[in-house]
């Protein structure tokens, strides 16, 4: 099964969280917060959305970091996405 976002719509995988930090501490499960950064999987293709044209500015392959209590999770053959708007997308990681 495929993931095809539709409008302004991207599918999102997050990159896995940091276990310790940079001093060598291990955080606990419970401790660790959702990472902002992930992978782009798919794009939608754009189009006219509430009466304004709405151009894609990112692709597949793209790292980005996005708005923390945005999207909506989804499961897919036991891999985990987050599906976003566009302009819930901060910046793009170069």
């Amino acid at each position: 099964m495929k993931l095809v976002p539709l409008f302004d719509r991207v599918v999102l995988k997050q990159l896995v969280a940091e276990e310790t930090t940079k001093s060598g501490i291990v955080l606990p499960g419970q401790a660790k917060e959702k990472p902002q950064q992930a992978e782009v999987i798919a794009v939608g293709p754009g189009g006219v959305v509430d009466g304004k044209e709405i151009t894609m500015q990112v692709k597949p392959g793209d790292k980005v970091i996005y708005s923390k209590y945005s999207g909506t999770d989804v499961e897919v053959e036991e891999e985990k996405y987050v599906i976003v708007k566009q302009n819930d997308i901060l910046a793009v990681i170069e």
